[in-house]
């Protein structure tokens, strides 16, 4: 009796093992269907693509999630002929995104969120632009008209900084103020573009936060003009990923918020853009060769703080949080 117990015991024991394996090997199969379906026969579609590093220290990696705070396939890791910055992946065209589609497929090695430090999505780009006055009711709490044609001006990509990175208010300043915007990100070079082309060169969208030193940018100081009061140190954060076009249902239908210390600020919609995504696209392009990496921001929506009564403005020890639904969230202390 003894004898069989224990053998009845054993096999109850390989039973128990073999069904775990059938699990683990089902779990695997279902991992790269997910993946596959996310990946068109032209290249990188419906991903999230992040830079970061471990938190155990080492470089920089490029990565891929398929949904937001998911685990992440770090695709540069993998294969050192992928580039470890979305820049050069997007640089090297469809020989690059085919070789990353082939490794999402194929992968069984993901990192979860928790294990690393997300970085802007994209940095060292040729271009960062901007676009001012483009919702109507950031138009309307300033008393201004609406624009006939965008108003361009730019930052710097020094001024970049990640979804979590604290913000440095600067000692020349006393007036910096918040607001929330949809950023393009471009995936193909293109000059003098129609709305269609332009439409075809977005590789995905972000979220940003446009600083402004309002004491520099309005009034006289500087002439009149935004530079200064735009493109201060850590006044863009950016991030937490650059999330392909195919992946969002109606990037004219998003809604874009602002929270200073958990009280809601800024609370629009794309869908309230004077000018759309393409419609800037196609409208800078006529002035300027776009590159594969450059970044555009298209605007803010009403409730910054300048236009309040009394005006309000960032502070030592505030925390501002940036969200666009399906684009994701930033959080940025101010130091």
């Amino acid at each position: 009796e003894n004898i069989m117990f224990h053998y009845g015991k054993l096999r109850l024991n390989h039973f128990m093992q073999y069904k775990s394996s059938l699990i683990t090997i089902k779990s695997n199969i279902n991992q790269v269907f997910n993946l596959s379906k996310n990946f068109s026969t032209t290249g990188a579609q419906k991903m999230r693509f992040v830079q970061f590093t471990n938190k155990k220290g080492g470089p920089q990696h490029l990565g891929v999630q398929l949904k937001a705070g998911g685990d992440i396939i770090a695709i540069s890791s993998i294969d050192s002929r992928i580039p470890n910055t979305l820049k050069k992946f997007l640089e090297g065209g469809e020989t690059i995104s085919n070789k990353a589609k082939r490794i999402i497929v194929e992968s069984r090695s993901v990192i979860p969120e928790a294990e690393v430090n997300l970085l802007a999505p994209i940095n060292r780009m040729d271009k960062l632009a901007c676009v001012g006055l483009n919702y109507s009711g950031h138009c309307s709490e300033q008393g201004l008209e609406p624009p006939t044609s965008p108003v361009i001006f730019n930052k710097f990509p020094s001024n970049i900084i990640g979804p979590t990175d604290d913000i440095l208010l600067p000692s020349n300043s006393d007036k910096v103020d918040w607001e929330a915007e949809l950023a393009i990100v471009i995936g193909k070079s293109g000059k003098a573009l129609s709305k269609e082309d332009a439409e075809n060169c977005i590789f995905g969208y972000t979220v940003a936060q446009d600083l402004s030193a309002r004491d520099w940018q309005k009034g006289k100081r500087n002439g009149g003009q935004f530079l200064l009061g735009k493109a201060m140190d850590t006044f863009c954060p950016l991030g937490p990923a650059v999330v392909t076009k195919e992946s969002i249902g109606d990037i004219n239908n998003l809604s874009v918020q602002t929270w200073v210390n958990g009280k809601l600020k800024q609370d629009g919609n794309t869908s309230e853009l004077i000018f759309k995504p393409r419609d800037i696209v196609a409208f800078i392009s006529q002035f300027m060769t776009l590159l594969p990496g450059d970044v555009i921001l298209t605007g803010t929506p009403a409730g910054v703080g300048f236009t309040r009564n009394p005006p309000e403005f960032l502070k030592k020890g505030d925390i501002l949080e940036t969200e666009i639904h399906s684009l994701g969230r930033l959080k940025n202390n101010v130091k």
